[in-house]
């Protein structure tokens, strides 16, 4: 079998991305046995610093990071580019910083296909999300973003599969954070305060980077959203009704003030919620999309403990999508939600879906010259 190298910006070193290269690493041989693809990364950024590799010095990466990363500017990348007019392009967004946003079509137009774990790009303003499709089809390029929605869980192309075979999607809802899943799963049942369940779903890694945005509802509306424009549905993020979990108030204190320090504050509020809650009933923080009664809304809820959402453990999302073939039982999706080693294994799979994609091209135009 031939090999095809294929060359990856990749933009984001924390929890994903350290972890995305590490499974690469550990799965390189079997990579390259299975699929005939080997992964070479000339460049790793974060939002400060990037290392530059003409040769592929991947077990060493953190160390020659370290070593030899250097400050830049982002046209330094794409000069990068031109100069060393590397082919088998893709650059992988593991931040969650607006900062990409301004970086997604110059990528492209440098010769990169796109795979994102970043939630911004599709949850921009609908000018840019239609001029990056756009873009997308005037460079011939691929753009995949599975662990947008749900993580390592195949929700996006499940219902793009759908959509496209002509199913008619009536509404879709469930558990859409894997951290906020974690936190009321273990909020509902344990002892301890919120507070600290919530130290323990930062510290291993399971919210966003600013935790604010898991309690805040936006990433699950941002799910939401990009679910409903997989659907054409023309929405924009403030169409996503959210009833904050804390009240109006208490989320704006954390938004004002130090909310490392202020945490605490979270404890009582949901102490509250929590001995309102019948003895049969715990709290999950769930999303609908309900395209027939046109209601889009992210809230807390009280659900029944042995209902499909009460039964929830660990990071869990539970996603149903209800069609009119599938009538009144949906079609489910259910498995861990939150967590760096999903999350990077779902990037990992959208890399090998562009990849496989560049290397049958790559062998129809060898057939063609060939010819």
């Amino acid at each position: 079998m031939s090999v095809t190298t294929i060359n990856i910006l990749l933009f984001g070193i924390g929890n994903v991305g350290s972890t995305l290269l590490k499974q690469i690493e550990e799965s390189r041989d079997f990579i390259a046995k299975q699929n005939g693809i080997v992964f070479n990364f000339p460049i790793i950024a974060n939002s400060t610093v990037v290392l530059f590799q003409n040769a592929d010095q991947q077990q060493a990466w953190e160390t020659d990071f370290k070593r030899s990363s250097i400050p830049y500017q982002f046209q330094d990348i794409l000069d990068f580019l031109k100069n060393t007019h590397l082919e088998n392009l893709i650059a992988v967004d593991v931040t969650a910083s607006d900062v990409m946003l301004g970086r997604y079509l110059p990528l492209l137009q440098h010769g990169c296909h796109l795979v994102a774990a970043n939630k911004k790009p599709n949850t921009a303003d609908l000018n840019f999300y239609s001029l990056l499709r756009s873009e997308l089809v005037v460079q011939r390029k691929h753009f995949l973003y599975e662990t947008n929605v749900g993580a390592g869980l195949p929700i996006i192309q499940t219902l793009r599969n759908l959509y496209q075979a002509g199913e008619r999607i009536t509404r879709i809802q469930g558990v859409f954070s894997g951290s906020l899943s974690y936190m009321f799963n273990r909020f509902s049942v344990e002892p301890f305060p919120f507070s600290q369940i919530l130290a323990d779903a930062e510290r291993n890694g399971y919210t966003e980077p600013d935790s604010r945005d898991d309690l805040s509802g936006t990433d699950v509306a941002r799910k939401l959203l990009i679910l409903a424009r997989e659907l054409q549905e023309p929405l924009e993020l403030d169409d996503i009704s959210i009833e904050p979990i804390f009240g109006e108030t208490l989320t704006r204190l954390l938004h004002e003030t130090d909310y490392r320090s202020n945490k605490q504050a979270l404890n009582r509020y949901l102490e509250e919620r929590k001995q309102q809650l019948d003895p049969d009933e715990v709290l999950r923080f769930v999303g609908v999309l309900d395209l027939e009664k046109r209601r889009f809304e992210v809230k807390l809820t009280a659900v029944k403990r042995l209902s499909a959402l009460g039964q929830l453990h660990g990071t869990d999302n539970l996603i149903e999508i209800y069609t009119e073939s599938y009538g009144r039982n949906p079609l489910v999706v259910q498995g861990a939600g939150a967590g760096k080693e999903v999350t990077a294994r779902g990037v990992l799979s959208d890399l090998l879906q562009i990849a496989q994609l560049v290397k049958q091209r790559e062998v129809v135009r060898i057939s063609e010259v060939s010819g």
